[in-house]
């Protein structure tokens, strides 16, 4: 029978204010006993701290896995329910004391992943205008009329203007925010202006809602209001118009673009990294609107898509400005 110490009110304090699950256990010659589980613990394995003392580890952990981890020491990830838990112990032999350590790691290996992947599809992207930009120099190295060469620039600053934008996504949520107090027309007319060369070849309209005070950094906004627009002019039909819709919802403005494309479906995961709509036309990263939903939430805003009438609408909130001075 393993003997255990009972635990001092000071082991209960700090070891029950930690965030991962600790199992203390005791290496007995009969092998492990638990001597002390915290609160976490208590909570991963559903057995309180009087049923768990003295017991034998595989009847708390209930798995060989952990035991045998326990046994050996060391370290490794373990995949359980749909979670990713990273596992710790420290040996113990025969009368000497060793921990267990579990972490849930879930959502930090989910952020990496989206990172990864994040990083891999804008990499692939970079690809597009670099090319561009070669075959553009090495056109203007030879002898041309003015009016070829300067159609040869534009189109190089066209691909600058692209690299500058992937530059931008690349950006989020590593550039500290400068948010102000704004108008949102100013931010309109911004995109207006950046996004006339795409909507003249498609014959395509843009119109704007009411104007209100919002809180947010400029060139964040802008990129949400671009990602969004680009977004409608791919899912939606040549020349038909987009309109940006502006509602005041108590201290938060709603910002929703609406476009004439096809209904949506599992908008629930259209937010997500790389991922397209099935009507989207040409090429695409799949970044824009995981972009756009990054950049919201780092000012606390919300993202969502739905159909309203005939239209999708692809919305978000910010902060209203209300009261504060430009």
């Amino acid at each position: 029978m393993t003997h255990t110490r009972p635990p001092t009110p000071q082991a209960d304090a700090w070891l029950d204010a930690l965030p991962q699950a600790v199992l203390l256990f005791q290496g007995m010659p009969e092998g492990l006993g638990v001597v002390r589980v915290n609160a976490a613990a208590v909570r991963l394995w559903g057995v309180p701290q009087e049923r768990a003392a003295g017991r034998p580890l595989l009847e708390v952990v209930r798995r060989h896995t952990l035991e045998a981890l326990a046994e050996r020491g060391g370290e490794l990830e373990l995949e359980a329910g749909g979670r990713t838990l990273r596992c710790t112990a420290t040996r113990a032999g025969p009368g000497q004391e060793g921990a267990l350590i579990v972490e849930d790691i879930t959502a930090h290996r989910r952020r990496e992943a989206e990172l990864r992947e994040a990083t891999a599809v804008l990499s692939h992207e970079f690809r597009t205008p670099v090319t561009g930009l070669r075959g553009v120099l090495e056109a203007l190295e030879y002898d041309m009329p003015p009016d070829l060469a300067q159609n040869f620039v534009r189109q190089g600053l066209q691909e600058v203007e692209r690299l500058a934008r992937l530059v931008e996504d690349l950006a989020v949520g590593f550039r500290p925010t400068r948010a102000r107090t704004l108008p949102l027309a100013e931010a309109f007319a911004r995109a207006e202006r950046l996004l006339t060369p795409e909507l003249t070849p498609r014959q395509a309209t843009l119109t704007f809602g009411d104007d209100h005070l919002v809180r947010a950094d400029p060139d964040k906004l802008l990129q949400v209001l671009l990602n969004l627009i680009e977004n409608a002019l791919k899912y939606g039909p040549a020349g038909q118009p987009i309109e940006v819709q502006t509602l005041l919802r108590g201290t938060w403005v709603e910002v929703a673009v609406l476009d004439h494309g096809p209904p949506l479906t599992g908008t629930d995961g259209l937010f997500r990294a790389h991922t397209r709509g099935p009507h989207a036309s040409g090429q695409g990263s799949g970044m824009g609107l995981y972009i756009v939903r990054s950049i919201v939430q780092g000012w606390g805003g919300q993202t969502w898509a739905e159909r309203r009438g005939d239209r999708n609408a692809f919305c978000f909130t910010l902060p209203g400005g209300a009261g504060s001075g430009l």
